[in-house]
């Protein structure tokens, strides 16, 4: 799994390199994402670049929240493109991940 990772100040900013994430390249992600996640409280997703989430990428998803959660962290979503938000809505995801139109608004939400 290709990922983008940009630190701003103390939140880091990693960005999805992948059309889809589903259940062929949701493990991948989440072994990603694991060392990205050890070192900090504050994540935010960027989502530009994904078309298509299934249950899989869904699940893999609320995993990297989860992992912060725990730790007293958050993960929070950005840049999300139509069809990914449309799925979040139909699933209520937003009411669980806070969403935003950018990466600056993200960052300087937390």
């Amino acid at each position: 799994m290709d990922l983008s990772v940009v630190q701003s100040g103390d939140v880091v900013v990693i960005g999805v390199r992948a059309e889809h994430l589903d259940a062929g390249n949701s493990s991948d992600f989440r072994k990603a994402m694991t060392p990205l996640l050890e070192n900090t409280l504050k994540a935010v997703l960027d989502m530009s670049e994904l078309h298509f989430v299934d249950s899989s990428g869904l699940g893999a998803i609320l995993s990297c929240l989860r992992v912060l959660k725990e730790r007293g962290g958050d993960l929070k979503l950005c840049r999300t493109t139509k069809p990914v938000s449309v799925l979040f809505d139909l699933v209520r995801l937003h009411h669980i991940i806070s969403l935003y139109s950018t990466q600056e608004e993200a960052v300087r939400d937390f």
